[in-house]
């Protein structure tokens, strides 16, 4: 989170400094009831913490930190679509009081013609192909941060990872020598989540190795029906070459209606 969103702390008669001056940051306060009985209850800085505990540990790349569902352009029909996509997938979520019940569908924005299929093609057939079939800079990642912020505001834990990063982390983590300590914490992380974010998937090159560890992500929140929101600029085939084809279809087949094959003009070079 910027520092600029982030309440000053204040200092108290003592000099030291609270963000909230009346628990000390305890998150507790002493109140007394009718019979002069004194009692601890939780301070009204406590969901607003926990807010942003939530909101620093999903990991939103900094690219992304002002995201919202209000400065999403919809200048396109495919934009409006991924932008209702989501809205009706935000209602599968709701918290009534403490109960938090969670989508259990997955959500997907994939490419109709993927990166590795444009790749493929003579030099002279690629960039027409690509310009036709453009699956870059059309506000995937965008939205499904949106999402994941307003998921985080309703009390839910959310984990975004980026396709590269995550999977060089977690390679690294099998080939370390400390017992599988940290493996098992990264791949628990993603597993425990209520939600993952799982942004540009399928953007790592393909190792045997990493395909054995999407599967295990993959399939374990398949089992206990946990949601992954993603995107990836593979479409449905060679999405399945680059993750293995076990997992990809549990996590294309979790989508249900909420998987969308998206193209059109990249908005990233038509800023530049």
């Amino acid at each position: 989170m910027s520092k600029s969103s982030e309440k000053p702390k204040q200092p108290d008669e003592h000099g030291e400094d609270h963000e909230c001056p009346i628990c000390k940051d305890t998150e507790l306060v002493i109140k007394r009831d009718e019979r002069g009985y004194e009692f601890a209850s939780f301070c009204d800085c406590r969901e607003r913490k926990a807010w942003k505990r939530r909101f620093k540990q999903a990991l939103i790349p900094d690219e992304f930190v002002h995201a919202n569902f209000e400065n999403f352009k919809r200048a396109t029909q495919y934009q409006q679509s991924m932008y209702d996509m989501t809205l009706e997938y935000m209602n599968e979520f709701k918290k009534d009081g403490g109960e938090k019940v969670i989508a259990k569908h997955n959500l997907g924005f994939i490419a109709v013609v993927g990166e590795q299929r444009l790749r493929e093609l003579p030099p002279h057939e690629r960039a027409p192909m690509k310009q036709k079939h453009n699956n870059f800079g059309v506000g995937k990642t965008h939205l499904q941060i949106a999402l994941t912020k307003r998921l985080i505001k309703d009390g839910f834990n959310v984990l975004v990872v980026s396709d590269v990063t995550f999977m060089d982390e977690l390679s690294q983590a099998k080939r370390m020598n400390d017992e599988g300590e940290t493996l098992n914490r990264l791949l628990q992380s993603a597993i425990d989540a209520d939600v993952l974010v799982w942004d540009d998937i399928g953007k790592a090159k393909w190792s045997e190795t990493k395909e054995g560890l999407y599967y295990q992500i993959i399939n374990e929140r398949y089992r206990k029906q946990k949601p992954i929101v993603f995107n990836s600029n593979e479409d449905r085939g060679t999405l399945s070459e680059k993750i293995g084809y076990a997992a990809a279809s549990r996590l294309l087949g979790q989508c249900g209606p909420y998987l969308l094959e998206v193209e059109g003009e990249d908005f990233r070079l038509k800023g530049a």
